[in-house]
């Protein structure tokens, strides 16, 4: 076999696998209703082993009339959860909860997503594991409670089935260090 045939077959497994993996991450991921607020494309980042705290995103989507606010009041993963906000400070990332819920106005959709507001599962009972599946309970102030089952995607990933990288939260060589009042602080390198 010649390099250049090594090559493409390497770079066609690849591929495979990486289709494969976001057909899966596609497959396993629901919407959720809940009175007027619409849940979709939830999703989860694995952990390293050893990790106290992990990530988990969605859109969030009012169809409603009036503003309503949504706080994470549980998980089967962490100790406790909730729904923080990501600013960068100086080269210094800061994660903050947002205090009194993240408010979504009528007709506003709302994305969780790397680098923005999140959930953050804080003290992880085990570590998040690509494939799996991590459950939380969002609390709206107005629509009620719903249960999310969140896919689990790779580490670092930027959203379900795209390949890890892009120096987003909680990734690279930073430190990350809780604040007084349950804010986070990552120092970059």
């Amino acid at each position: 076999m010649t390099n250049r045939t090594i090559i493409s077959r390497g770079l066609a497994a690849a591929f495979a696998l990486a289709l494969a993996q976001l057909v899966a991450t596609a497959a396993q991921a629901t919407d959720y209703n809940v009175g007027p607020i619409q849940i979709t494309a939830p999703w989860a980042r694995a952990t390293p082993k050893g990790a106290s705290a992990g990530a988990a995103y969605m859109t969030i989507t009012n169809t409603g009339k009036t503003p309503d606010k949504v706080n994470c009041v549980s998980s089967d993963a962490s100790a406790e959860c909730q729904i923080h906000t990501m600013t960068m400070d100086n080269g210094v990332m800061q994660m903050r909860p947002v205090e009194g819920g993240l408010e979504i106005k009528p007709g506003e959709t709302v994305t969780l997503k790397p680098g923005g507001f999140h959930v953050m599962l804080v003290n992880l009972k085990h570590p998040l594991e690509q494939g799996k599946t991590v459950k939380a309970t969002l609390k709206f102030d107005t629509a009620g409670s719903v249960d999310v089952d969140y896919p689990v995607a790779a580490i670092g990933a930027a959203a379900p089935g795209v390949p890890a990288g892009g120096g987003t939260m909680m990734q690279g060589g930073g430190g990350m260090q809780m604040q007084g009042g349950g804010g986070m602080q990552m120092n970059k390198p």
